[in-house]
């Protein structure tokens, strides 16, 4: 009886933590945890987000890379940026770095070396903050919208909100075939040394599970697309009067323009701070 418990509760906790594991991605895709950005003109976070996506490259100044990211990590955490994304940009971003750092090691790198290395890492770790920021806070209407406000095809601004809201489908096409195949298979045998058949077990499973996934989801998508062409979609996203009825709802204030001049501002004080204390790491 004790040993049927121990094993009932150890399946709840892992359907809970299967379940944790949909809603943060959920709640990331749909935007529903607010935020700094969150209530801002779509149009200027997308310009907001250019400028963190495009300045760290512009520079080899480790002031001014750390300068940036602190910004950027300001702004996830204004964001409100879920756990599961924030623990996953923090494990990667450390693995990262210490990958780097015994890399160099092994193969007789010098402070150069580890310098022109941790430059690298500041930049794509500033990058992906200024992402995590910018598209946690928007959810797929707000983000197809400001792409097509601002002259973007529109099959491509109707292909990121198609993609956005795929997202719980796919999630239910795969719980649902996942769950066919353990129906149907044999009883797992016991896990082995560190669980190296339990994980055997997930990743054969997953991969099976594949084809029928995309099969299903694809079926989904040719439903949808008759539907959405029998309403006239294809016509209402080119013509002109069909955009400015879509798009008659964004209105930008001062609080958007006040975000980009603070943004300017705080770059343009991370590069002043970079030429007063330079730490120059020489390209090449």
């Amino acid at each position: 009886m004790a040993a049927a418990e121990r094993t009932r509760d150890r399946r709840e906790r892992d359907t809970l933590s299967v379940e944790w594991v949909k809603l943060e991605l959920l709640r990331t895709a749909y935007a529903t945890r607010g935020g700094l950005l969150a209530s801002r003109d779509p149009r200027f976070v997308l310009g907001w987000y250019l400028v963190f996506a495009v300045v760290p490259w512009l520079t080899h100044d480790l002031t001014v890379l750390t300068g940036l990211f602190l910004v950027c990590a300001a702004a996830v955490v204004l964001s409100r940026v879920g756990p599961l994304i924030l623990g996953l940009f923090v494990f990667g971003f450390v693995l990262e770095s210490g990958y780097l750092l015994i890399a160099s090691w092994f193969f007789g790198g010098d402070l150069g070396t580890v310098l022109a290395l941790a430059e690298l890492t500041l930049k794509l770790a500033t990058v992906s903050l200024a992402s995590m920021a910018a598209f946690v806070s928007l959810d797929p209407e707000k983000l197809s919208d400001a792409l097509l406000a601002l002259h973007a095809p529109a099959m491509v601004a109707f292909g990121v909100s198609y993609g956005y809201r795929m997202l719980p489908v796919l999630m239910e096409e795969f719980h649902t075939v996942v769950d066919g195949y353990r129906l149907r298979a044999a009883p797992p045998p016991p896990p082995g040394f560190l669980g190296w058949r339990a994980v055997v077990r997930v990743g054969t499973t997953v991969v099976a599970a594949f084809y029928p996934l995309m099969l299903n989801t694809a079926k989904r998508t040719r439903t949808t697309v008759e539907a959405l062409e029998t309403k006239g979609f294809t016509y209402a996203a080119e013509h002109p009067a069909g955009r400015r009825i879509r798009l008659a709802h964004l209105r930008a204030d001062r609080w958007d323009v006040l975000l980009i001049a603070v943004t300017v501002l705080l770059v343009a004080a991370c590069f002043a701070l970079g030429r007063a204390h330079p730490l120059p790491v020489q390209p090449g």
